[in-house]
């Protein structure tokens, strides 16, 4: 892997410089008007502490991308700390909170997750640190617009992107053959209609399709629509009856279904059982282990609406203070991070995890485009070509959630009275929003 040695000759040339700034623009922290520095360089030795969650295939490439960063600069060393899971890994922020001394420099997290420390002043505002004439991100390709929009709470870009992923249309090109589909689908009508075909001309053995994230579904589908979701969403309206209705006429009539205790698609995909499914690409490496095991070819397609969905986790730093040591620290940091969203990493990263490059000339390379051991590379670009993030609010992280269960109520019982389901369900989601 050819890394890029941008950080390594910043740190070779320069000696420990300041640039001081005033008020909102000069804070590494939330701003309260008092002067704040930006070390340029770090001659002593540092440790950044990084908590994640990735594991397997993901975890090695990392590591390898961590002992790369470190060769090139000696003076920082980066401690990958694995906290197992995605819950796991909030539950240890969220508990680490009151005693920020215990923190890590760094740490994977949704954006969603550190709106109250964002607000407590716990995390850095990496502006200053992109826009420094010295270590900042000068002409080094900047990540795409959408990705830092979905990283940044109450305006301020905290975060730089990491693991992220959009959603995608999967299907199993042999059953398509096999119950005469000449197109795959390129709208919602027609997924519906591709999936009623295989679901009658199987004889009711075949399910057309689904939805993998039932809030996904929810909140691009009112995006497409013309409806933002924030805590003014209203799910009474004719516009999301009509969505659900969407969902839950496929199920009731049997060519949809959802994840379910299966909870994903890819199970039931993987024994021929359901023909095509949107969910994320992250998830096209197990997709293809099954179709190789069980001897079927998969294709993989752009999700059949014009905007999707940014997602994944992003990397916040935390403000520990402004010590020397953690200056020195928190400048190493932002190499790294700023290292990882380098064109050459992000190939590397893209190319072993099956995330989506955070570049979009790594994305439009025919580098990344001819990767062979996966399909999604190929129609990244179209699938990316209109993203949106969810912004991070006050009670989003819960009320997304909350959408999640007002579906699955729904859709587990579709034959019920919809628009009452929905009426109860914008009681308990508003009651999410405020609590």
């Amino acid at each position: 892997m050819k890394l890029k040695k941008f950080a390594s000759m910043v740190l070779a040339t320069a000696s420990i410089l300041v640039l001081t700034a005033c008020g909102n623009q000069g804070s590494t922290g939330n701003s309260t008007g008092s002067k704040d520095t930006v070390v340029t360089s770090v001659k002593k030795g540092t440790t950044v502490k990084f908590w994640h969650a990735m594991n397997g295939v993901q975890e090695e490439a990392l590591t390898k991308i961590a002992s790369d960063f470190e060769k090139e600069n000696p003076n920082i060393k980066i401690k990958l700390q694995n906290q197992s899971s995605y819950p796991d890994l909030q539950q240890k922020i969220q508990a680490t909170f009151t005693d920020k001394n215990n923190l890590p420099t760094i740490s994977q997290a949704y954006p969603g997750w550190l709106y109250d420390a964002a607000e407590s002043g716990l995390l850095v505002d990496l502006k200053p640190y992109m826009t420094n004439k010295k270590i900042g991100w000068g002409k080094q390709e900047k990540v795409m617009p959408a990705l830092l929009e979905g990283a940044e709470i109450k305006g301020k870009q905290y975060g730089i992107p990491f693991n992220k992923s959009t959603e995608v249309l999967v299907y199993n090109k042999d059953l398509f053959d096999k119950y005469g589909v000449k197109k795959v689908p390129t709208t919602m009508a027609e997924y519906a209609a591709t999936a009623k075909k295989i679901w009658e001309e199987s004889n009711h053995t075949v399910v057309g399709g689904g939805f993998d994230s039932l809030n996904n579904f929810y909140v691009i589908g009112m995006k497409n629509k013309g409806v933002d979701f924030n805590k003014n969403i209203d799910i009474t309206t004719k516009k999301s009856k009509q969505l659900v209705k969407y969902y839950a006429d496929g199920i009731k009539d049997g060519y949809f279904r959802i994840a379910g205790s299966d909870k994903y698609l890819s199970t039931p995909f993987a024994s021929e059982k359901v023909a095509m499914f949107i969910g994320s690409m992250a998830g096209e490496g197990f997709v293809t282990k099954d179709a190789q095991a069980g001897g079927y070819e998969y294709g993989v397609a752009p999700r059949p609406e014009k905007t999707n969905i940014q997602q994944g986790t992003d990397i916040y730093m935390f403000n520990k203070g402004n010590s020397t040591k953690n200056k020195n620290e928190q400048t190493g940091a932002y190499l790294f991070m700023k290292y990882l969203a380098s064109k050459d990493v992000q190939l590397y990263w893209a190319e072993k995890t099956g995330y989506m490059p955070v570049l979009k000339s790594v994305i439009n390379s025919d580098e990344y485009k001819n990767l062979s051991a996966i399909k999604t590379p190929a129609i990244l670009a179209e699938a990316t070509k209109d993203l949106f993030p969810i912004p991070a609010t006050k009670n989003q992280d819960p009320a997304y959630s909350e959408v999640r269960t007002i579906l699955e109520k729904i859709l587990t019982n579709p034959k019920q009275d919809i628009g009452k389901a929905l009426k109860e369900g914008q009681t308990s989601l508003e009651d999410v929003w405020n609590q």
